[in-house]
Order: C-alpha cells, then sequence, then structure tokens
C-alpha cells in the first residue's frame, strides 16, 4: 500500500473516532503490522507538529492514538462549545489520584491510610470525572474494590502512560513535605 494513502486512512480512522484507537485497532483495520504502522504515525505527529500551519495533531495515549487540536489554539477552540462548569480538582481529590496513578491497583482503605483522612469524597469525584475506574475486588474479607487510572487521566494530565508519569527522589518528597510544615506552622 502507498504511504500516502495509509497516512489518509490512519487519520481518517484517528479523525472519526474522536477518541483513542488502540495501536493493534489501526493495525486490524489496515491490515498492515503494528510495528509499521507505529512507524508510521510516529512520522504523523512529526509532521503535524513541525508544520506550524496545522492546527491538529496526533498524541499517543495508553499504546493507542488520538487526533487532537493543538494546545496553543484552545482559546479559539473553546469559543465553539458551550462554556462549561468543570471546577478544577480539590486538593484531597489530587493528593487521592496521586496516590492512585503510584499505587494502583489500590483500595480505598490503603488511600486513607496513606492520606491519614477519609477520602470517600475525592474517590467518588474521581470517579465523576472518570479519571479513575474500579480495577475489580481484592482477595481479601470484605472483597474491597481496587481503583486505578484511566486513559481520560493520561489524555487530561498529558501522559503517554506509566512512563511519563513524573518521578520523584525521597529527599525531593521530604523537602515538599518540611516546606508544607514550616508554612503551616507559619499560618498558626
Amino acid at each position: 500500500m502507498d504511504l500516502n494513502k495509509l497516512e489518509g486512512i490512519i487519520e481518517g480512522i484517528l479523525f472519526a473516532s474522536g477518541d483513542r484507537v488502540p495501536l493493534e485497532k489501526i493495525s486490524s483495520v489496515t491490515g498492515i503490522d503494528k510495528k509499521t504502522i507505529k512507524l508510521v504515525i510516529n512520522n504523523m505527529i512529526v509532521n503535524y507538529n513541525n508544520n506550524p500551519s496545522r492546527g491538529i495533531t496526533i498524541r499517543e495515549i495508553s499504546n493507542g492514538y488520538q487526533m487532537c487540536s493543538k494546545p496553543e489554539y484552545y482559546d479559539y477552540i473553546k469559543q465553539l462549545f458551550e462554556p462549561k462548569q468543570k471546577s478544577g480538582l480539590s486538593q484531597a481529590a489530587l493528593e487521592t489520584l496521586a496516590i492512585i496513578a503510584y499505587n494502583r491497583p489500590i483500595t480505598k482503605s490503603r488511600i486513607e491510610s496513606i492520606r491519614g483522612v477519609n477520602s470517600d469524597s475525592a474517590v467518588a469525584r474521581l470517579l465523576e470525572r472518570n479519571l479513575i475506574k474500579e480495577a475489580g475486588r481484592l482477595d481479601a474479607p470484605g472483597k474491597p474494590v481496587l481503583y486505578e487510572t484511566t486513559d481520560e487521566f493520561f489524555r487530561s494530565f498529558g501522559f503517554k502512560g506509566d512512563s511519563d508519569l513524573p518521578v520523584f527522589e525521597l529527599d525531593e518528597i521530604q523537602e515538599a513535605e518540611d516546606k508544607n510544615v514550616e508554612e503551616n506552622n507559619a499560618e498558626d
């Protein structure tokens, strides 16, 4: 198959889907092996990103791809849609989300043990926003629900997958905790 035709087919698939399309699905639809599809899509990504007159790009998300508008055109594009009254996540929800992202799958009781406070509303909010999902049940008394992040989490925060999550050294975490303690003591 001609490379231009293959790029056109992939572009059409991603555009029509409007959502993440797994690499395996693109491969099966086109009849082309996954390695070749990945190379072609990576080339398309470079071409989209290196052409400043293009308003779209392709993003890799959890071993799949999605066509998206470029972030620099957000202010223009948002004018097309009804303003959504979506507030940002609370500090509690962000803490809970970080714990889930770095420890998944994880139970709510383990989240609460790490945070030291009840996390019912934070977990409910994250489920509502489709940033986390139930990932089964732990084989333990009471069969507690396990939680993990979703593709929407990766999309919302601009990560391709687990490997894009920031890595923190223990001393960085301790410094941030010390700073937080100092700020709290200064407020008292």
